[in-house]
């Protein structure tokens, strides 16, 4: 009885979810987005981002707010009601797609992606308190604990749990399945867990105090991430989907689900170095770029940024032969950034959240800071894009206010 009245439930929604990624405007959205990230003229493109890693998303999303019991299927629901409150409530340029996708589990990270215990201590009082990493390296010694991430799928529970999705909602749309490595987005970027491997202090303290061992440190991680990928493209598990979609230009192929085995040089890649943003450019060029380059550049191009100030790296960054956008966030000199960038990349602005729609939301405040932040940086392929918004104030609605407001202002 409970997995048929989940099964209707996420039928239902999984039907609204096809509907929506079948209008004509997704279409629309993904040619001003290829034409957006192939450096073409084109309206600001404009994006809400929001998921569970957010307080309010983790309100509103909650367990207690979806109808299916079975936690399998409660998480399908709730991506695709995620996907509708995007469209019907934002209403920004998110594309949605007219599949779902389902990622094959992998084996040998249980205990974490570099074989020790990465998680976070201190555990949060609060949702949204924040919490500590025991780094596991605690001695130039414990590098020995380590060990690289293999490339390898656990088939027999991923199909088994692909089936039972497949019942449910296989005749409403196509199910990506997705066999990317671990090694991809923020788990690629060495940046995000060395932090967590070393701890964040220590690993600024070794920039001075063991530069060596610091350095046999970051070429193990580039080489494990390296061979991780390798592994998952001689296996054939990119696939057009391994990349995000907003990702899309021209100079790449369309993503659709299943589509097959692709290499990296055929894809986009994401990258970062959050981490790093208070370590000077040398360092950053030092101790974590010429590591990164080498597995940026396996991709056709990459984007580089997510909430760290690049903008006194935008130099260095050029050093990346297929580096195509940059993260201009809530700290940067949007002008400064603007000057350096120019048409050469796409110009990602992050306006600061808190302004936006956190704390409180006043139309004014918002409409000044961006018409500045469209004036600072006129002549560039920009997008604006609104992210790590943890709360609403409790009025979900500001996200659809602001996306038409900051439309107003750009034009678009």
């Amino acid at each position: 009885m409970t997995n048929q009245h989940d099964i209707t439930v996420l039928r239902e929604a999984a039907k609204r979810h096809a509907e929506i990624a079948a209008l004509p405007v997704q279409d629309e959205k993904r040619k001003l987005w290829a034409d957006h990230n192939a450096l073409k003229p084109t309206r600001v493109p404009v994006l809400a981002g929001f998921g569970m890693w957010n307080v309010w998303c983790r309100e509103v999303f909650s367990d207690a707010n979806m109808k299916c019991r079975d936690p399998f299927y409660r998480d399908y629901e709730r991506l695709f009601r995620i996907g509708i409150y995007q469209h019907e409530e934002v209403g920004d340029d998110t594309i949605q797609d007219p599949w779902v996708g389902f990622r094959m589990p992998l084996k040998g990270i249980e205990q974490g992606l570099w074989g020790v215990d990465e998680a976070l201590y201190n555990p949060k009082k609060r949702d949204g308190d924040a919490g500590c990493y025991n780094p596991p390296i605690k001695t130039w010694d414990d590098i020995s604990k380590i060990r690289a991430p293999r490339h390898e799928i656990d088939e027999e529970t991923g199909n088994r749990n692909l089936d039972k999705l497949a019942s449910a909602i296989g005749d409403i749309m196509p199910i990506d399945v997705q066999r990317s490595p671990a090694c991809i987005h923020f788990a690629a970027d060495i940046s995000s867990h060395i932090a967590r491997l070393r701890g964040l202090e220590q690993l600024m303290v070794d920039m001075y105090e063991s530069p060596n061992e610091l350095h046999q440190l970051l070429a193990f991680m580039r080489d494990g991430i390296l061979a991780n990928n390798q592994a998952a493209e001689d296996a054939g598990h990119y696939t057009l989907t391994s990349s995000a979609n907003q990702n899309c230009t021209g100079e790449l192929e369309p993503a659709r689900p299943n589509s097959g085995p692709r290499k990296r040089c055929e894809l986009a890649g994401f990258f970062a170095a959050q981490e790093y943003a208070l370590i000077s450019p040398a360092f950053h060029d030092e101790f974590l770029l010429q590591y990164q380059k080498p597995i940026i550049e396996k991709f056709k191009m990459a984007h580089y940024g997510c909430c760290e100030d690049l903008g006194e790296k935008i130099d260095i960054l050029r050093k990346l032969k297929n580096l195509r956008s940059i993260a201009v966030v809530p700290l940067a000199n949007v002008r400064r950034c603007a000057e350096q960038i120019q048409r050469d990349f796409v110009f990602s602005w992050r306006p600061n959240p808190t302004d936006m729609v956190c704390c409180g939301y006043n139309e004014e405040r918002i409409e000044k800071i961006i018409r500045k932040g469209l004036d600072d940086s006129a002549g560039c392929v920009r997008h604006i894009y609104l992210k790590d918004i943890e709360t609403v104030g409790g009025d979900p609605s500001r996200l659809k206010r602001w996306v038409r407001l900051v439309r107003r202002c750009a034009g678009s």
